[in-house]
């Protein structure tokens, strides 16, 4: 197991690397001049050939792409000296170059909004998780039944609405039409700053997540619980006595909650990737909303950051739940 691990993070590693080759050629070779927004912002929106053409050789992006993509690289790990409004800067690692849009260090807006996004991705995980399972276990031991049937038609309801619609319609009447006391304040307060506030601020995004993804987990545990319940070793279990609980929770769950993990941690990464839906319409500044405002002002020191650490948290949330498969279940660990 030890060497499968480690020949994962190598994996891995590999694929950040060629993320970040893709992310860099894409925004080098994008629709128009990287140092124009730069040079836009600079020049107060008189931004012509010739001050582009400086901007683009201060800046470095008259060298070769593979140059600028070393130098790139170089200042993750040691940093690098960069020119910024004609200033030569000094950038720490792990640099990710400066804002376009605020002039801040990349890394540190990133490490500002990081708290704000994970607060929000682990407590909307865990609400999904505590509803959709146990519900999912109660219509599998029910299965055929109105209830189940019930259950589970009402729930391919509320997935079929789109989420974003989904979590609008909750914040507009939970804080515009009814002005609910807790759940109509949302956004973001520091836990330290204020536990309570910092609660009742995410409260309302975590349920909209919870509600919502509930029913896609109702649906993978209810199917996963039907196809282990009937299986011959649960049989066996119930011949030799066993109670009802031990064979379900022992027995049936452990085998199927493999391919719960496998979504859940996929789940998991996306949302700390952040989550941009939930994070616009509540106006949480976390990573998703940071990302998506950097696009729209083509921030692309911004936008190379936010992918590489979408790609960072997905591949170590894959190499986890591999090895959480071999502790559920004995039938997929590596040699």
């Amino acid at each position: 197991m030890f060497a499968y691990i480690i020949k994962r993070l190598l994996t891995g590693v590999v694929v950040v690397v060629l993320v970040s080759m893709a992310v860099f050629a894409l925004l080098w070779y994008g629709p128009e001049s990287p140092a124009r927004p730069i040079c836009v912002q600079e020049t107060s929106n008189r931004c012509t050939d010739e001050r582009l053409a400086n901007f683009e050789e201060s800046m470095g992006y008259n060298n070769p792409i593979y140059v600028e993509y070393g130098k790139y690289a170089k200042g993750i790990f040691v940093g690098r000296e960069m020119a910024l409004g004609g200033n030569t800067i000094q950038c720490d690692a792990p640099c990710f170059g400066f804002s376009f849009r605020s002039r801040a260090l990349v890394w540190d807006e990133l490490i500002e909004r990081l708290p704000a996004t994970i607060s929000l991705a682990i407590g909307g995980a865990t609400l999904y998780l505590l509803l959709g399972i146990p519900i999912g276990i109660a219509a599998a031991r029910r299965r055929g039944t109105l209830g189940d049937k019930l259950l589970v038609s009402s729930f391919l309801v509320i997935s079929s609405i789109p989420y974003y619609l989904f979590a609008l319609v909750a914040w507009l009447y939970c804080t515009l039409v009814w002005d609910l006391p807790v759940l109509g304040d949302s956004g973001y307060t520091p836990l330290l700053d204020n536990p309570a506030k910092w609660f009742a601020g995410l409260l309302l995004p975590w349920l909209c997540l919870g509600i919502f993804n509930c029913t896609a987990y109702t649906r993978y545990t209810r199917g996963a619980m039907v196809e282990s319940l009937s299986e011959d070793y649960i049989r066996t279990a119930k011949a030799k006595g066993l109670p009802a609980r031990t064979v379900v929770y022992k027995h049936g769950l452990r085998s199927a909650l493999v391919p719960v993990v496998t979504i859940f941690g996929i789940d998991l990464g996306i949302l700390l990737a952040g989550t941009i839906f939930t994070e616009r319409i509540f106006e949480i500044q976390g990573i998703g909303l940071w990302g998506l405002r950097a696009v729209g002002s083509f921030d692309l020191p911004v936008i190379s950051a936010t992918a590489m650490f979408g790609a960072i948290v997905i591949i170590v949330s894959n190499i986890i739940v591999d090895v959480v498969y071999g502790v559920l279940d004995p039938r997929v660990r590596v040699s």
